[in-house]
């Protein structure tokens, strides 16, 4: 059964729940439309590709609205027409609903 992403807000995280189990993260994907990479369990990972520098630094801006929007910040790592977008709760040191809830939004950009 997919999960609603888009509609949801992310929620402030101090460390005070568990991150995700391997089967969360398997059902909270599954509701991801494009493939992102899940690194050691623990964080999400992408890579985008665009046209020029240009355009990688317009979706950059986008993120980094959408990130201040939610309260909840990827790691940007950006080259020339590409960019890596990382997800990961740190206060967990994993990955919890915040993380895909911004790759979800992320993908409609």
């Amino acid at each position: 059964m997919a999960i609603h992403l888009i509609g949801k807000k992310c929620v402030s995280c101090e460390g005070d729940i568990p991150p995700f189990t391997p089967a969360q993260i398997a059902e909270y994907r599954a509701s991801l439309k494009t493939n992102w990479e899940v690194v050691d369990g623990k964080k999400l990972h992408q890579e985008f590709k665009f046209k020029d520098f240009t355009d990688a630094m317009i979706f950059v801006n986008k993120v980094a609205d959408l990130a201040e929007n939610e309260g909840h910040h990827p790691d940007l790592h950006i080259f020339y027409n590409r960019v890596i977008v990382e997800l990961t709760t740190h206060a967990i040191k994993g990955l919890s609903e915040n993380d895909f809830i911004v790759a979800a939004k992320i993908e409609v950009l």
